[in-house]
């Protein structure tokens, strides 16, 4: 460090803390160590009676944190994200609209192995709104070799580690089964529940076909939906593995490549995902019914964003797929869903 006078420290960055006093007013810090003085610093400092200062001596190869800050920003976020100011080496990444977080674990795992700078994120696959803080950098020491820097732009290269990709909105049939509903014995439960989902994310509901337990009328009633624009069909009732339960079979039936008839998640097991060319057809188990949050929830955002969802990735929700049922609700705030 060196002393230099006050006047010819525009650009310096201070060494030490400066302490303002006014009796019986005020006893605080007014300028923190590691403070980039400007212009109308000058007359403050001077008012406190700093003729001259101690600032760090420029040497090349070595960053101020908060420039190392906005290069590893830059380095890790991508679309769909707005920045902090950047403040005492760090900078905080905020969600520019309504989407999905998806971060690169790996990556992101490889990037905080380096020395003296960090990203932490909140978890991969969680919906988000607009506004909301979804991770940042720090970077450690005042200070930092400028290497240690480009090692990291090294390492990323061009790709991002985090992104929000905003939601789309789909056009959505629902085709509920089940003799008791269709002979109107009971009254269909599902469909105002599927109708509320599609409201959280904006989603437009075709309409609601109700059939009885009969393999060949639901197969129809599905591809008429996607006749009709359905860009997802979202099946309810008959998904157990009773054999009168035939709505597995009717989706199979369409053509559909099935992903998965089962998956670990609890409540959900009994789900069914598959595709018919792009439009995704999802069987739900009994569970959305009365569930606050399900399978359904962890999948249905995925969805939103043309995530291409395989069999391997409904596997990886065994980590995490349990839910807690809590009696006041917080998802996705908890731990439903997060170890994917």
């Amino acid at each position: 460090m060196k002393k230099i006078p006050v006047q010819d420290a525009v650009g310096a960055v201070l060494c030490h803390d400066i302490t303002q006093i006014i009796p019986n007013v005020i006893k605080d810090r007014a300028f923190k160590k590691g403070h980039i003085i400007s212009e109308e610093d000058i007359p403050v400092l001077l008012s406190l009676g700093k003729d001259h200062i101690y600032v760090w001596e420029t040497e090349k190869g070595v960053l101020h944190e908060d420039q190392a800050a906005e290069r590893l920003g830059t380095l890790a976020a991508g679309q769909g994200l707005a920045f902090s100011e950047v403040k005492e080496g760090k900078i905080n990444f905020i969600a520019e609209s309504d989407g999905l977080l998806k971060i690169k674990k790996e990556l992101l795992y490889q990037l905080n192995l380096l020395e003296d700078i960090i990203l932490v994120t909140l978890h991969n696959n969680y919906p988000v709104k607009k506004g909301k803080k979804v991770g940042g950098v720090r970077i450690i020491p005042l200070m930092i070799d400028e290497e240690k820097i480009k090692k990291a732009e090294d390492l990323v290269g061009k790709e991002k580690i985090i992104d929000v990709i905003p939601f789309r909105t789909l056009k959505v049939g629902i085709v509920t089964t089940g003799n008791e509903v269709y002979h109107g014995r009971i009254k269909d439960a599902f469909g105002p529940v599927i109708r509320a989902k599609m409201e959280e994310f904006d989603c437009e509901v075709l309409g609601q076909t109700i059939l009885p337990d009969d393999s060949n009328e639901i197969r129809k009633g599905i591809e008429s939906w996607i006749e009709k624009g359905a860009e997802m069909v979202i099946c309810t009732g008959g998904m157990s593995v009773d054999p009168d339960d035939v709505t597995p079979t009717a989706i199979k039936e369409t053509g559909a490549e099935i992903i998965t008839y089962g998956a670990p998640v609890l409540p959900g097991a009994m789900f069914l995902l598959a595709y018919k060319g792009a439009v995704p057809i999802l069987g739900l188990p009994a569970c959305a019914m009365y569930s606050k949050r399900t399978v359904f929830d962890l999948i249905f955002p995925r969805l939103l964003i043309r995530d291409k969802i395989e069999y391997k990735d409904i596997s990886a929700y065994g980590h995490g797929g349990f839910c807690m049922e809590c009696d006041e609700c917080r998802f996705p705030d908890c731990t439903f869903g997060k170890g994917v």
